[in-house]
């Protein structure tokens, strides 16, 4: 196997049907990335164990258990894997159930084009070099993000974040206490450059990341509603 920081990356793709899993394998090695097929999650674990995938595309049906407590144990054991899911039910509680510790969505049917998209996006916010240069910290109020480490802080205590999570609240940090147009966070964090209107994405991770700081502190994110978000 070549290493995948010389090419776009290494997907796994986690997928039953024999026919779709064809389809995604093919599309994402002619785009230049590095693919292996797992039909069950016995098989995943196993490729996971062996190798290094830098992202995991899951369907959250699999024969043998469910793609969503795959993503969990993955996210426990290999925090570093990006994990994006394939669901064929696009309710807000679905949607929900997959971000909760995924770093991205795809229903099905799915837009071929758009997986692949969605999966480079993904990767451009979540993969890290091999050596990072020293940088001082990022700060806000009590708020400290190590910018080498990923690692984030709030009044000297530890706050553990996905790599989503962390992309949205360094765009934010880095806009000190101006708010933030959806629009923009979509574009800037997401890398959405036409995001349906009524995606929730923006939302979801927003409520995420104030589950996880204001357990520490005084309400940190502010909502302009029906413009944006920004730090107090």
């Amino acid at each position: 196997m070549t290493d995948s920081r010389e090419g776009p990356g290494t997907v796994l793709v986690v997928e039953d049907e024999e026919s779709i899993a064809d389809v995604l394998a093919i599309a994402l090695r002619f785009h230049g990335f590095e693919v292996m097929v797992a039909g069950t999650v016995r098989e995943a674990l196993t490729l996971v164990e062996r190798t290094r995938p830098d992202v995991a595309l899951l369907d959250v049906m699999l024969p043998d258990g469910d793609g969503r407590a795959l993503g969990r144990r993955f996210r426990a054991e290999r925090p570093d894997l990006a994990l994006v899911f394939l669901t064929a039910r696009d309710s807000p509680g679905e949607i929900v159930g997959a971000l909760a510790f995924g770093d991205d969505y795809i229903t099905k049917p799915f837009n071929i084009d758009e997986v692949v998209a969605r999966i480079t996006a993904v990767l451009r916010r979540t993969r890290r070099a091999d050596v990072l240069p020293q940088r001082p910290p990022l700060t806000y109020g009590d708020l400290e993000l190590d910018e080498t480490t990923y690692s984030v802080h709030r009044a000297g205590r530890t706050v553990e974040l996905t790599p989503t999570e962390y992309a949205l609240l360094r765009f934010l940090v880095r806009n000190g206490g101006r708010i933030v147009p959806k629009e923009q966070l979509l574009r800037h964090v997401w890398q959405y450059e036409h995001a349906p209107a009524e995606s929730t994405v923006v939302e979801t991770y927003i409520s995420y990341l104030r589950r996880k700081l204001d357990t520490l502190g005084a309400p940190v994110i502010t909502t302009r509603r029906g413009v944006g978000y920004g730090l107090a």
